[in-house]
């Protein structure tokens, strides 16, 4: 091989960069897509009987922070909502909408001078109207005496606030300072823009359908990567490291979940307690729930692999009764399905595929009346998702979860619509705390042979995890990795993807 100078690899790297950009890996941001949505916001406001002719949406973008009291600075992530609407990548801009007329306004810091030299350019107010798509532009100072000039009349403001179903958080957005004398509604926002972000504009997916691959290619590339006697956070980092480099993936979408062995049973390992630091043993199940989001949209996948290359006889019982449950929900995942109905089915395969394996014994119609599956599934069987991972919309209408085992870990509780984007990810986990609880309870236990269940304590558990788009004749797996034994195996022994 002949030696290449430092100026000849550094045009090399620079070639492939342009190759891999015109191979479309960089996505380019459509900002229409942010107006399309604001448009959708402004149509389905008209509609409400509580919202009149003079109302004007406000929406606050997030605010940067710092760790604790010090000056070091957290890379700001937008609030999801002002990101859906604006899609605005800074901190501190505002947004208004008039609902009558839809003009839209975006209204940001005045930047000291000094921000050059630390931060770099700042935009001036035609480039944020150009770059954002908006009609008009103002700084937050000037908002006072803008305000009444751009939405003349007696006006009524529109605010966000209302309650997560899944965190139980509130959230409630005040009025600006400058606008405290305007009249103010409370309860048309939130409501109205959960129901917009639940259903995805094809902009939407298809962006989504991006991130998927560039989350789908970093999975594979772990598959590959790993070998036993490495640490479970070496996962992780060549999952981020290959994203970030394929895709300019910056975030990962959530807490990443790198387990093997054991800690496979642990349904949310990999939090600042449980950091990803075990060593990778020999045949033992690895399971990792990892995604990337890029332009603050998400995607969630898991992978569940043997850390040798090859399933042994017992894993492959277990993988092969999630894939089957992961393969008949989503062919069952239409538009008017209700989606508690599938969790139902899912722990229906569950409790089959473990009584062929000899794990339960008797009637699975009578395992579904004393909730058997639970047992080894206790999480529900997706989630909304979009600008958060688990994404809003989940329980509208004064909706509440269910009391029953298993469908009360479900994130959202309604029918399957057109366009929704949804996980789908069964499990089947053998975790100790529980198994014993079910040992213990007649109702439950005559159905366990006990013997059997020993063989697979230890095992860890599998977790297959897809990101759907429910279509009109079916649903779209944006997800793309290997998914059956064979497949897995063959890429694990370096076979391309």
């Amino acid at each position: 091989t002949r030696y290449l100078t430092p100026r000849q690899r550094s045009q090399i790297v620079m070639q492939a960069k342009r190759q891999r950009v015109q191979k479309g890996d960089l996505y380019a941001i459509d900002f229409s897509m942010h107006k399309e949505n604001r448009e959708r916001l402004v149509q389905a406001l008209r509609k409400r009987a509580d919202v009149g002719n003079n109302a004007v949406a406000f929406l606050a973008g997030g605010t940067m922070d710092t760790l604790s009291n010090s000056d070091n600075e957290v890379l700001f992530r937008q609030e999801q909502f002002f990101q859906w609407a604006f899609g605005v990548r800074d901190a501190d801009y505002d947004g208004y909408i008039d609902v009558a007329t839809g003009y839209t306004m975006l209204c940001i810091p005045r930047l000291d001078p000094a921000y050059l030299v630390w931060m770099g350019h700042i935009p001036s107010l035609e480039e944020v109207k150009a770059q954002y798509g908006v009609d008009g532009c103002c700084y937050k100072d000037e908002l006072e005496s803008v305000f009444p000039e751009r939405f003349p009349g007696e006006r009524e403001l529109l605010l966000l606030h209302g309650t997560n179903s899944d965190s139980g958080i509130e959230l409630s957005q005040p009025a600006p300072q400058a606008l405290q004398s305007l009249k103010r509604n409370t309860d048309a926002l939130y409501d109205t823009m959960i129901r917009l972000r639940m259903i995805k504009t094809e902009k939407e997916i298809d962006l989504m359908r991006h991130i998927n691959s560039i989350s789908s290619q970093a999975h594979v590339a772990v598959m590959q990567h790993v070998t036993p006697g490495m640490y479970e956070y070496e996962m992780e980092a060549k999952f981020w490291s290959t994203a970030y480099a394929k895709g300019g993936c910056r975030h990962f979408a959530y807490t990443p979940i790198c387990c093997s062995g054991p800690n496979s049973a642990i349904l949310h390992y990999g939090h600042a307690g449980a950091p990803n630091d075990r060593v990778i043993g020999e045949d033992e199940f690895i399971l990792n729930d990892m995604g990337v989001e890029f332009h603050r949209y998400a995607s969630d996948i898991t992978c569940t692999f043997p850390s040798s290359g090859k399933f042994t006889d017992k894993q492959k019982v277990v993988y092969n009764a999630v894939l089957r449950a992961n393969r008949e929900v989503k062919e069952k995942a239409v538009p008017g399905a209700m989606w508690p109905q599938l969790h139902r089915h899912a722990d229906r395969v569950i409790c089959e595929e473990l009584t062929k394996a000899g794990i339960l014994t008797g009637d699975v119609d009578e395992m579904m009346k004393v909730f058997v599956a639970s047992y080894f599934m206790p999480h529900g069987l997706g989630h909304l998702i979009g600008i958060d991972t688990h994404d809003v919309g989940a329980y509208l209408d004064g909706k509440k979860r269910s009391s029953e085992p298993g469908l009360r870990s479900l994130r959202f509780d309604r029918a399957l619509e057109e366009n929704m984007a949804i996980t789908v990810e069964p499990g089947c986990y053998f975790i100790d705390s529980l198994l014993d609880k079910a040992l213990g309870d007649p109702e439950v236990s005559k159905f366990i042979c006990a013997e059997k269940l020993a063989e697979f304590r230890g095992i860890g558990g599998v977790r297959i995890e897809d990101n759907v788009i429910i279509r009109k004749d079916g649903c779209e797996n944006l997800t793309r990795v290997p998914r059956t034994v064979e497949e897995v195996e063959a890429v694990m022994a370096g076979q391309a993807f």
